[in-house]
């Protein structure tokens, strides 16, 4: 077992030097845009923080667990994707848990680190109606 570990930590390790390496930078970027987004969202509609609110708000725990799905489902699946096409090309076979750890890593990650300090940074920005009401004044 401690041989199967290894060898799998070495491959997941080797990924970012190998072909399709530009995903390594491409699909957290893409995942933090819509935390981005999403974070901006709950700010302005006054839900609190994303990350926190799945472990405090039991009541509404699905609710949000679709809602970010929802969002960064199609970021995962492609994360996933491309990692079984990096294991077809390099590693001649497919490793599912890889796979599955590796588009967790890229994408879901990212995301789940982004929006909740993305919604309380918006929450505490003025907002352009505030702004513009205090510049007529």
């Amino acid at each position: 077992m401690p041989n199967i570990l290894s060898e799998m930590w070495e491959q997941m390790v080797a990924r970012p030097d190998g072909p399709l390496a530009f995903r390594f930078y491409i699909q957290p970027l893409m995942a933090s845009l819509l935390a981005l987004r999403d974070g901006i969202k709950d700010a302005k509609e006054g839900r609190p923080a994303y990350f926190w609110s799945l472990f405090t708000d039991a009541e509404h725990r699905a609710e949000h667990l679709r809602d970010g799905w929802g969002s960064i489902g199609k970021v995962f699946v492609l994360a996933l994707a491309l990692d079984v096409i990096y294991q077809l090309i390099v590693l001649k076979s497919i490793r599912p848990v890889e796979g599955l750890i590796i588009a967790t890593v890229l994408a879901i990650i990212p995301y789940l680190l982004v929006r909740g300090p993305i919604c309380r940074i918006a929450r505490h920005m003025p907002s352009r109606r505030a702004l513009k009401t205090s510049r007529r004044t």
